[in-house]
Formats: structure tokens, C-alpha cells, sequence
């Protein structure tokens, strides 16, 4: 049996796994003399790159010491935990990065919960040691407290502390003797951690990752809890609820730094593939066939956001999408849960539309861009917390909401989160930045980032998890102003839109067509006004001086996705093309927008 560590890297979002992923490779060998190794290698999604966070779970072996060690990177925001639950089964033990200055933080918690339920070991990595102001003894007795609170038993709390720059490439038992390489964290990580227990018997591996090849179709990867698989081998694929079926394993491999090694069989305590099954989820078990016995189900907490995705049926459908229709809407939607475990898909009354369930609007729209760009067009919702009944009483989500902001900012910041009924519950200072802890409702969350950052000139820290369900804290007031909308489809003229100017805030460009209906801007008032930005300058044959005065527009504010999403009402959806992100009225035609408003009064 070869001598095999599996460790999974779990921290608060930017504390550094990624990066201390690209050291611990460089250990490996995995890039020759020659190649250009980059950054943040495990980050090789397309969004992932752009937006500079780990958005799925991957994982990569190196070899040190003769010793195959199995890497697991995972995300660090709250939105992405599913991907952190479902890996964690894989591993023996968890490397803890905590960040020098900032300390333990909501995500830190929540990882570190679930690595202590599953009784894993953990060595604390103390990182970024090399920041000025930074406070790693301090940091580790916060660890401790958090250790404590967590209810981790006297052999989890028994663990190593390693300090150290992952950026800089050194790691070592003093944060103030820096040395010039990672290895004594590779020791610490040979030494805290024992290779997987002998477990003979009938063959279990439980799956929880998919991949997938247009020659082989889908892979099941898991790893090996008792005895061990053969290609060839016929298994039974059990169900959470005890069903099988018989199916028969093709080919297994195993990871050997970025690439696959195909092999005959895989020992207990590997992490493996296995090609040639059809039908599986993540979940299942892959359970010798004489013996079809089904490890426990992976726990994965419940979502907490809903949106409704609908075909897109503007105007403007069909110019820009391959995929428009609700059969590719519907097939894909499905298809993402099979490998999307915090995420549920549900029919709705009508057939173009399906209500999608996540961990917070971030988690959705990451969904949404990924269809975007593979060429769907589709229409999607306001984001609405899922409510539970409890007891008879109506409850929402309530979540942890922590804020780093400098210090002269942080009235404005505890007045934004009290208008939407959250309460302060910690104020500290930390050097010359004050530390902000609330506990706000869910559907309070959505659009406070923006102007947070706003308020703050872009300096806030922001992070939140989810803490419980509470009884509804009441009315949370939505957007102040109203919005301009366009009167007629067609080009938006400059002469239009300067004359225009005064009335508020516009989201397209001069010469950009648009149709009735569409959101175009933001009145400065209260309530939605109907504009026309199709009417052009009336010509005479007369001239004088003063008549013809220059166009001079303000720059068209842009929004991204998520502030998109972040800023419609009730009444409205955010179109989603392959090139284009509008706001529209669910309701296009004025009259029928009033008749509808009148029928809801």
C-alpha cells in the first residue's frame, strides 16, 4: 500500500490557500525548468481567474519525501460552502490558514465546524506573518477560543502551529525567524497527519466530485474507504435511500500531480476516478456487489436565497443567444445540480420558468455568468430570502455580518446596517481599523455591499455566514428612487438623453437601442417616470447663434451582475444575454403596468 497523506486547505476568503497551493507544487517538480509556473495555478476557470477567488473544489498531488500528498484547494466565501462540505469527506486532516492580522473570520468558523464534525486533525497555518501590523500569537490564542467554542475534542486541540509567508515561500515554528522554504510545513504535514487505516473488506468508495470527458462521459471521483476497486470489477451503485444497481467499473486513476495515471486497482485511503459507470450522483456508493452497503449521506446545508429563472421573452430575444428556449433552460438548470450540491431547482406553475435555490446571490450569479457565456439568454428575478415556519411563527435566515473599516467610516457603516434591522453586537479596534460584528436578516444583505463601498470609498472589508432561522424583524425598506423608463423601442439619441440629463442617472450609452419597457435609468425622485430618449432635435430652415448648443452627456453608469441583481424590485427582471445585461418591467406596456399595480393596491 503506498504511503498516502489527503489533506484539504480550508480558510476565510483570501488568507491565502491558492497561493500556498503554488508553493507547495513548486516542491513537487510539477512545472519543468522551463515553464512558466504563474499564479494561483488551481484558479483555472475563467471566472475564477477574473474575479481572482476559488469558486469549486480541485484537487492535485505532489510527491515529498516519497510520500504522495493529496491536496484538496477549496473556496472561502460562504457562498460557495457546498463545495467545501462535499470534499471534506476526502480528507484525513485540514490544514487551518488564518490570516496574521485579521484573525479568525466568519468563514473560518463555518470550515472549521464542519472539519470538526468530521473529526478530522488539524495543524493551524498562521500566514501572511509578513504584514505589518500583524499579530500571530494573538491570532493563535483566538484560534483557540474558537477551538473552545466549537466543541473540538483534546486531540483535535492538540495541534501544531506553523508561522510563515505563502507568498513569500517560507514557513517555520517562529513567526520572526523566517527560513527560505515551505519544508517545515511538509514535515508537519508528514509528522501531525498518519496515512489512511487499513480497512479491509468488502470495496466502498463514496462520490463526491463529477468530471466529465467527451470520450468516456461522466467520472466518478471519491475516495476509497474499505477494501479497494479493480478495473473490471463489478460494483453496485448505491442510492442515500438503500436502492442499487449493477453496474460495471471500465478504468480507474489516480491524480499524480496535474495529470492522470490509469491503474489496475486503488488501495483503501486513495482518491481515485472511476470510469464506465452511467447512472450516479454525488452522494452515491460505489459498493462491492455482494455487499451493497451505503456509507452515510454528505451533509450539506440547506440553501437560503431563491430566484426565478424564466426565458428570455424581451423584445431582443434570439439576437445574441444559441440557447433560448425553456427545454434548454430547464435541461441545463438540472444538469448544474447534479454537481451543485447547495443548489435546488424547482418547477414552477408555468413551464418557461424555474425557481433556483442557492447560498446567496454571489453563488447564483456565478450560475448565471457560466450560462451566459456558453451562449444562453434567460431572464431572472429579484433575489427573496426562503422563509420557514416554525412553531407556528413565520422565520427568515439571520446572518453574521463582519465589516473591517477605518475607524472614521464606521458610523456610517453601523447606520447602513441598522436601517436594515441589524444589531451591533461587537465594536474593536484593530491598529487604526475598526472591527464590526452584526447580526442582520438575509434579505438586508442584498444591495448593503455596494453601499457599504460606497459609503466607505471602497475600504470596507465585508464578510457574512449564515447564523439561524429567527422570527421576521419586519419591513426592510428597498430601493429610494424610481427608475426611468423607455417610452418606445429604437436608438436612444444623444440630443434625447441630454436633454434628459436632469431627471437622473442613465444606464445606456448614447446611440444603444432599446425597447419599451426597458430600464434605462434612475429618476431622481421617487416613482418610475416614462421617458422618451427616441425624440430627435425638430430641424428648421432657420439659424441662429445660440440654437445650436453642444451635447455634453455624463458617462452611462454600469453595473455589473451582481449589483444588477442587487438593485431590481419585484416588478422588475434583469435580461441575461451572451453580450448584454438589461433591467426591464416584468410588465413592457405602461397601461398594463398600471392596471397590474392598481390589482395589487
Amino acid at each position: 500500500m503506498q504511503n498516502i497523506r489527503n489533506i484539504a486547505i480550508i480558510a476565510h476568503v483570501d488568507h491565502g490557500k491558492t497561493t500556498l497551493v503554488d508553493k507547495m507544487l513548486q516542491v513537487g517538480k510539477l512545472f519543468k525548468e522551463h515553464q512558466e509556473m504563474g499564479e494561483l495555478v488551481m484558479d483555472s476557470g475563467d471566472l475564477e481567474k477574473e474575479r481572482g477567488i476559488t469558486i469549486t473544489a480541485k484537487n492535485v498531488s505532489i510527491n515529498y519525501k516519497g510520500v504522495k500528498i493529496n491536496i484538496l484547494d477549496t473556496p472561502g466565501h460562504a457562498d460557495f460552502g457546498g463545495e467545501v462540505e462535499r470534499v471534506l469527506r476526502m480528507a484525513d486532516g485540514v490544514l487551518l490558514l488564518v490570516d496574521a492580522f485579521e484573525g479568525p473570520m466568519p468563514q473560518t468558523r463555518f470550515v472549521l465546524q464542519k472539519a470538526l464534525q468530521l473529526n478530522l486533525k488539524l495543524i493551524l497555518v498562521i500566514n501572511k506573518v509578513d504584514k505589518p501590523n500583524c499579530r500571530p500569537y494573538e491570532v493563535q490564542d483566538q484560534v483557540i477560543d474558537l477551538l473552545f467554542a466549537l466543541d473540538a475534542t483534546d486531540e483535535q486541540l492538540d495541534f501544531i502551529t506553523v508561522y510563515g509567508s505563502g507568498k513569500q515561500g517560507w514557513f517555520s515554528k517562529d513567526p520572526y525567524e523566517p527560513t527560505d522554504n515551505i519544508e517545515y510545513l511538509l514535515d508537519a504535514i508528514l509528522s501531525s497527519f498518519q496515512p489512511p487505516a487499513e480497512n479491509p473488506g468488502p470495496s466502498q468508495l463514496q462520490i463526491t466530485s463529477l468530471d466529465y470527458s467527451n470520450y468516456v462521459g461522466k467520472i466518478a471521483i471519491g475516495r476509497v474507504y474499505r477494501g479497494k476497486l479493480t478495473a473490471g470489477q463489478t460494483v453496485a451503485v448505491v442510492k442515500p435511500d438503500g436502492s442499487f444497481t449493477k453496474q460495471k467499473i471500465k478504468e480507474l486513476f489516480v491524480f499524480e500531480g496535474f495529470n492522470k495515471q490509469t491503474l489496475e486497482s486503488v488501495d483503501c485511503g486513495e482518491i481515485c476516478g472511476v470510469i464506465g459507470l452511467e447512472s450516479f450522483e454525488i452522494g452515491d456508493t460505489i459498493a462491492d456487489y455482494e455487499h451493497p452497503e451505503a456509507l452515510p449521506p454528505l451533509a450539506i446545508d440547506e440553501p437560503t436565497i431563491s430566484m426565478l429563472f424564466t426565458i428570455n421573452n424581451s423584445p431582443f430575444f434570439g439576437k445574441e443567444g444559441k440557447f433560448v428556449t425553456s427545454r434548454h433552460l430547464r435541461d441545463r438548470l438540472f444538469k448544474e445540480t447534479e454537481k451543485n450540491l447547495a443548489l435546488k431547482v424547482f418547477e414552477t406553475d408555468s413551464p418557461d420558468s424555474f425557481l433556483v435555490y442557492g447560498r446567496g446571490v454571489l453563488h447564483l450569479s456565478v450560475l448565471i455568468e457560466t450560462m451566459r457565456r456558453e451562449g444562453y439568454e434567460l431572464q431572472v428575478g429579484q433575489p427573496r430570502v426562503i422563509l420557514k415556519e416554525i412553531n407556528g411563527v413565520t422565520c427568515e435566515p439571520m446572518e453574521i455580518l463582519v465589516v473591517d473599516v477605518p475607524e472614521e467610516f464606521a458610523g456610517k457603516m453601523i447606520e447602513l446596517v441598522a436601517s436594515r434591522k441589524g444589531e451591533l453586537q461587537v465594536m474593536e479596534p484593530k491598529g487604526n481599523i475598526q472591527h464590526l460584528e452584526f447580526v442582520i436578516p438575509s434579505r438586508g444583505l442584498i444591495g448593503l455591499r455596494t453601499q457599504m463601498l460606497t459609503a466607505s470609498q471602497g475600504e470596507a472589508v465585508i464578510s457574512h455566514r449564515f447564523l439561524e432561522y429567527q422570527p421576521m424583524k419586519g419591513e426592510i425598506s428597498g430601493r429610494t428612487n424610481g427608475v426611468l423608463i423607455s417610452m418606445g423601442t429604437g436608438i436612444a439619441v444623444p440630443y434625447a438623453l441630454f436633454k434628459l440629463q436632469d431627471r437622473g442617472i442613465f444606464f445606456i450609452e448614447p446611440n444603444e437601442e432599446v425597447y419599451a419597457g426597458q430600464v434605462i435609468g434612475e429618476n431622481n425622485k421617487q416613482g418610475d417616470l416614462v421617458v422618451n430618449v427616441q425624440k430627435a432635435k425638430q430641424l428648421t430652415n432657420f439659424r441662429a447663434a445660440g440654437s445650436d448648443e453642444a451635447v455634453i452627456l455624463s458617462p452611462a453608469k454600469k453595473m455589473s451582475l451582481e449589483e444588477c441583481l442587487e438593485y431590481i424590485e419585484q416588478d422588475e427582471y434583469v435580461e441575461v444575454t451572451p453580450q448584454s445585461i438589461r433591467i426591464r418591467k416584468i410588465y413592457l406596456n405602461e397601461n398594463e403596468r398600471k392596471r397590474m399595480t392598481n390589482k395589487v393596491l
